[in-house]
C-alpha cells in the first residue's frame, strides 16, 4: 500500500464452462399454469482458453481477516480474534492459487476458531454440486404475455433482503422473455448471483449470425444513487459506507451472504462514484469490455447471446481491536475479481433458428406484401372501372 491507496493488477483470462448442466427436477403445474425447475451448477476449468492453471498464485484481500469485524462487531470478541489471527500468521492479505481463491480453502485463522464454524472460504464456495432455485415460472398457457416469468424463487415472491419494492422478484431468470418484444420495452429479470431484480434497456439492432436481434443494455441508471435515480432509495440499506446514499455503482449485498461484507459492481468500478474507485490504484473502466447486455430475438424473446459482467469486492474497514486492520486510514471496496459470463447461439442451432422462425417470418413478410400488393392493383383496377364506369354513365 502506497499513499493510502490499494494497488490493484488485472490478470486473466482463466475461463472456465458454466451452465453446461440441463434444469432439473422439471414439474409442471397445470393448476396455476407454472412449471418448476432447478438450475445445477458446475464449473470446468478451460486450459486453452486461459492464460495459466488453477495452480497460479495471486497475492489477494485476506477474505475471513477482512469479514471478522464485520460479522464480529463485540470489541472484546474482536481481540480475542485479533490473537488468533496473529497466532496463525495471517494478515491483511495472502497469497492463493487461482483453485483456492474460487473453490474454497481450509483458513488457517478460521481453524483456530474454538467453536463450529465453517473454516472453509472461497469466493464462490460451494458451487459445484449445488443448484439455483427452486423456480417456478408462467409457462404462457393462460397468457401469452406471462411466458417464462418468475412467478416464485425458492417457494417466494420476495427475497426478503431488501426493503419495500427492491424486494421483488421482478420478470424472468433472463433466458428468455415474453415474446413480441418491442423496443420501448423495459426487460426485467432477476439474477440469484446480485440477490435482486434489474433491467435493460434497448441500445440497438444486431445482426447475429443472420438473425435479427434487439441487443438490451444494463444502463448507468440502474447503479445510479437515490440522489440520481429516486427509484433506487430501497438499494441503499446503510449510511457510513454509502456517504449517506451519495455513492453509486456498488450494492451491498451482505445480507444476501450471511453478513459477510461482499460488494457487487460491474467491473473496474465502471459507472461507479469516484469515492469508491479513487482508492483503488490501476483500475481502467471501459464500457465496451465491462458493460452486461442481452441479444434478443423479438418474436420468439429468446436471449440468443449475452455477456454479464460483474465484479465481486469486500468492504475492508478499520479495525481498532485487529492489529492486521488497524492501521487503515479509511473504508476500501477492494476488487478480488470480475467475471465475463458470455453465451452465445451456437451455429447449427442458428441455422435451424434462421429456417423455422426468422425464414418463416420472412416468407410471412413477402405473403404480407404480396397480399398487400394484389390487394392495391385489385384496388387500382376497381378504381380505374369504376371511373370508366361513371365516365360512360356520365356522357
Amino acid at each position: 500500500m502506497n499513499s493510502d491507496k490499494i494497488k490493484v493488477k488485472q490478470r486473466g483470462p482463466y475461463t472456465y464452462r458454466v451452465r453446461y448442466l440441463a434444469k432439473e427436477n422439471i414439474t409442471q403445474n397445470p393448476e396455476d399454469n407454472t412449471v418448476s425447475f432447478v438450475q445445477p451448477n458446475g464449473a470446468i476449468f478451460e486450459p486453452s482458453l486461459s492464460v495459466g492453471t488453477e495452480n497460479d498464485t495471486f497475492t489477494v484481500l485476506n477474505l475471513a481477516v477482512a469479514a471478522a469485524p464485520h460479522i464480529y462487531t463485540n470489541s472484546f470478541v474482536q481481540t480475542v480474534l485479533n490473537s488468533l489471527i496473529k497466532k496463525s500468521k495471517s494478515s491483511m492479505f495472502q497469497n492463493r492459487t487461482l483453485k483456492e481463491l474460487l473453490w474454497g480453502y481450509k483458513d488457517p485463522f478460521l481453524s483456530l476458531v474454538p467453536y463450529p464454524i465453517s473454516t472453509t472460504v472461497g469466493v464462490f464456495y460451494p458451487y459445484n454440486d449445488t443448484v439455483d432455485g427452486v423456480y417456478k415460472v408462467f409457462n404462457g398457457k393462460d397468457n401469452i404475455s406471462k411466458v417464462a416469468i418468475i412467478d416464485s424463487y425458492k417457494g417466494k415472491r420476495n427475497l426478503s433482503y431488501w426493503p419495500s419494492y427492491c424486494d421483488m422478484i421482478n420478470g424472468t431468470d433472463a433466458a428468455s422473455f415474453p415474446p413480441f418484444v418491442e423496443k420501448s420495452r423495459v426487460l426485467r429479470f432477476f439474477s440469484s448471483d446480485i440477490c435482486r431484480s434489474i433491467y435493460a434497456v434497448f441500445g440497438g439492432d444486431i445482426d447475429l449470425k443472420g438473425i435479427p436481434v434487439y441487443r438490451f443494455v444494463l444502463p448507468a441508471k440502474a447503479f445510479a444513487s437515490p440522489f440520481q435515480n429516486p427509484d433506487n432509495h430501497c438499494f441503499c440499506t446503510e449510511t457510513v459506507v454509502s456517504n449517506n446514499c451519495t455513492s453509486y455503482g456498488v450494492l451491498d449485498i451482505s445480507k444476501c451472504k450471511e453478513g459477510k461484507p461482499v460488494y457487487i459492481s460491474l467491473p473496474h468500478f465502471l459507472h461507479a462514484s469516484p469515492d469508491i474507485s479513487e482508492p483503488i490504484e490501476g483500475l481502467s473502466p471501459n464500457e465496451e469490455e465491462h458493460r452486461t447486455y442481452l441479444d434478443v430475438e423479438p418474436i420468439t424473446g429468446f436471449t440468443l447471446q449475452f455477456a454479464k459482467r460483474l465484479q465481486v469486492n469486500i468492504l475492508v474497514k478499520p479495525a481498532r481491536k485487529i492489529e492486521a486492520l488497524k492501521n487503515l486510514k479509511r473504508n476500501y471496496i477492494v476488487p478480488i475479481l470480475w467475471l465475463n459470463e458470455t453465451g452465445t447461439i451456437g451455429d447449427e442451432k442458428a441455422e435451424m433458428f434462421r429456417s423455422q422462425v426468422t425464414g418463416k417470418i420472412n416468407l410471412l413478410g413477402l405473403v404480407e406484401k404480396a397480399l398487400l400488393g394484389v390487394g392495391a392493383v385489385m384496388f387500382v383496377a376497381f378504381m380505374i372501372s369504376y371511373c370508366a364506369c361513371r365516365s360512360k354513365n356520365g356522357k
